[in-house]
């Protein structure tokens, strides 16, 4: 993203969060093309990497950084106008560091708390997408305090609702971490064992067999638009971590061949499920296309992967919207949210 950015107009910081939670500013920006070059870069790393460390705090004010010296025998402020949280996962995409920006009261770039906690958890989402007419595999939730109390009851609880094959997923993750695809009930204990090593919720669904994997990108505040589809051709089974970063065998066509009835139903449904958590700025909807010609609504990213090879991106780029381009419309939308946030009364008085 660095790279892209117009430096006539912008200014960029680059912040790292450590795997502590120490944020510091980084010696230089990041060089990673894609998400498998972050992660090959982490496995080479033999240690935190240099930077001055930074805090935010959670309180209004001129200086959105906090920078501490080495022997923290000073601090400096720094301002910034916009923050771009390039984040997944627990942490990141949930909600928390959003929470953390309102509290500072800073523009960012993305959805809100709301609608990053509802996204995130694909319990909560398919609730929402469900009351919303959109249609969504069968689940069922299982508590990890369930589940280690009595696993016969569990397990048939299950088999008694849904048709096999299912998926098991831990509630709250990304990145397909955690994820099973369980064929026969004999496979469940392991299943759900592994995801709720990830999260003490797991989401088991219903698969739909043979689908294909269809993405639409969002993006927009009030009048939000849906990009042209793309279809994800895994390489494995399902597109799990592997498929996603490590194996380089996936590919993606975009725009997918679809009828063109189909293609705008994507975009519709993108778009209400959208407004079903209340997202602002960005996200990627996922879809399952059964043979049949019918949709099911999988799970909404509300801070999809975000380099130039990126699904998101290059949705958009077939779209009509260029890398750089797509970035000033993400920091314009985050300068009006927080522009309509501040115009908001908040006390009587």
């Amino acid at each position: 993203m660095f790279a892209n950015l117009d430096r006539t107009r912008y200014e960029p910081v680059a912040i790292r969060i450590e795997k502590d939670g120490r944020w510091v500013l980084a010696d230089r920006p990041p060089t990673a093309a894609s998400a498998a070059d972050v992660i090959s870069q982490m496995r080479e790393a033999d240690g935190p990497a240099g930077g001055r460390e930074v805090l935010m705090p959670a309180c209004p004010g001129d200086d959105t950084l906090l920078l501490v010296n080495p022997d923290r025998s000073a601090i400096t402020g720094l301002g910034l106008d916009v923050i771009f949280p390039v984040l997944h996962g627990p942490y990141g995409e949930d909600g928390t560091v959003q929470g953390l920006l309102d509290l500072a009261n800073v523009a960012y770039v993305g959805c809100g708390v709301l609608a990053s906690a509802a996204g995130m958890d694909k319990d909560v989402a398919k609730t929402l997408f469900q009351a919303r007419g959109l249609r969504v595999a069968p689940w069922v939730v299982v508590r990890a305090a369930q589940w280690l109390a009595d696993r016969d009851v569990v397990a048939r609880r299950i088999n008694d609702t849904l048709t096999y094959p299912v998926f098991v997923k831990p509630a709250n993750l990304g990145s397909s971490l955690g994820i099973s695809k369980v064929h026969t009930p004999d496979g469940l204990g392991a299943a759900i064992d592994l995801a709720a090593g990830f999260d003490p919720k797991v989401v088991v669904e219903t698969g739909v067999t043979g689908a294909r994997e269809i993405e639409c990108g969002v993006l927009g505040n009030d009048a939000p638009e849906a990009s042209v589809p793309g279809e994800i051709v895994p390489s494995g089974e399902f597109y799990d971590f592997d498929a996603k970063y490590l194996s380089g065998a996936s590919r993606e066509v975009i725009p997918a061949a679809l009828p063109r009835e189909i293609a705008d139903e994507v975009r519709r449904q993108s778009l209400v499920a959208f407004d079903a958590i209340d997202g602002t700025g960005l996200a990627r909807v996922d879809f399952l296309l059964a043979a049949s010609g019918e949709l099911c609504l999988n799970e909404i990213n509300t801070m999809p992967g975000f380099t130039t090879i990126s699904m998101y991106a290059k949705l958009w780029a077939a779209s009509g919207v260029t890398y750089p381009a797509l970035i000033d419309r993400l920091v314009a939308l985050a300068l009006e949210r927080h522009l309509s946030q501040q115009q908001r009364r908040i006390s009587a008085f």
